[in-house]
C-alpha cells in the first residue's frame, strides 16, 4: 500500500465518521417525533415509517464497521514493525482463548500444531494476522451447533525446508469456490450475503496487509460445503 493510499484510508476513515455520527445520533429523535406525531393515525404508514428508520440505521451502523476496517487497515501500514522472535505455541493459546467465546456455546473441536517453529515477526501484528483468521474460521463454521457436529478448527505450523514458516488454519465451514478466493483479499469483499454472516469483509485484507508487511504471502483454499484453508509462507528471518 503506497503512503497516499494509506493517507486516505486514514482520512477517509476519520472524516467520514462525524456525519455518520448525526445519523445514528438524530435517528432516535426521528422515531420519537413519528410516535407522537402518529399516535391517531394508521398503524400501517406508522409501521412503514418506522421500518425505514430502522434500515437507515442498521445501514448506518454497518457503515460504521466498514470505516473501523478502513481505520484497522491503515493502523496496520503506519504501524512501526518491531521484528521480534515469536513464541507462536503461545500467540496462538492467546488467541484461541481470547476468541473462544465467539462460538457462544458451540462445540468447536480445536487442533493446535505449532510447537518449536521458530518465527520472527511484529508481535502485535501476527497475533492480529492470527485473530483475523481464526475469528473467519469461528465465524464461518457457526453452523455447527449439534454436538455430534461440531465446528473443526486446525491451526498448523511447520518450518520449510530451507527455512521459514508455514501457518495454516482451516476448518470445516461453508466454504466457496476457490476460483472466487482472489478477490476476498479486496477490502470489503464478500462471497455470502450480508444477512448470513456479520461482518464486511476486511478482515482478510488486513491479514494479507500485515503479511506483506513481513514479506509474507497469503493464499485461500475452499470447497463449497466442506471447508477452507488459509496458508500463509512466513519468510526465514533475514
Amino acid at each position: 500500500m503506497t503512503t497516499s493510499q494509506e493517507e486516505f484510508l486514514r482520512a477517509v476513515s476519520h472524516d467520514l465518521r462525524a456525519p455518520l455520527r448525526h445519523i445514528t445520533s438524530y435517528s432516535p429523535l426521528v422515531r420519537e417525533l413519528i410516535d407522537d406525531a402518529a399516535a391517531g393515525l394508521p398503524t400501517e404508514p406508522r409501521d412503514e415509517a418506522q421500518g425505514f428508520l430502522n434500515t437507515m440505521d442498521q445501514a448506518a451502523r454497518r457503515m460504521g464497521r466498514m470505516l473501523d476496517g478502513l481505520l484497522a487497515l491503515s493502523r496496520v501500514g503506519r504501524a512501526p514493525l518491531e521484528t521480534v522472535a515469536l513464541d507462536l505455541g503461545t500467540v496462538v493459546r492467546d488467541v484461541q482463548s481470547a476468541l473462544s467465546p465467539q462460538a457462544q456455546g458451540r462445540p468447536v473441536e480445536w487442533t493446535v500444531s505449532v510447537q518449536d517453529v521458530p518465527m520472527h515477526g511484529d508481535a502485535a501484528l501476527v497475533r492480529q494476522l492470527l485473530q483475523e483468521l481464526v475469528g473467519n474460521a469461528l465465524k464461518f463454521t457457526s453452523r455447527h451447533t449439534a454436538a455430534d457436529d461440531p465446528a473443526r478448527i486446525a491451526i498448523k505450523a511447520q518450518v520449510r525446508p530451507g527455512g521459514g514458516v508455514v501457518l495454516q488454519v482451516q476448518d470445516n465451514g461453508v466454504g466457496f469456490d476457490t476460483a472466487r478466493g482472489a478477490a476476498l483479499f479486496g477490502v470489503f469483499q464478500r462471497l455470502h450475503r450480508e444477512g448470513d454472516f456479520e461482518g464486511v469483509g476486511a478482515g482478510l485484507a488486513t491479514a494479507r496487509a500485515i503479511a506483506l508487511r513481513h514479506g509474507a504471502t497469503v493464499a485461500i483454499t475452499a470447497v463449497p460445503g466442506v471447508g477452507c484453508t488459509v496458508t500463509v509462507e512466513w519468510p526465514a528471518a533475514g
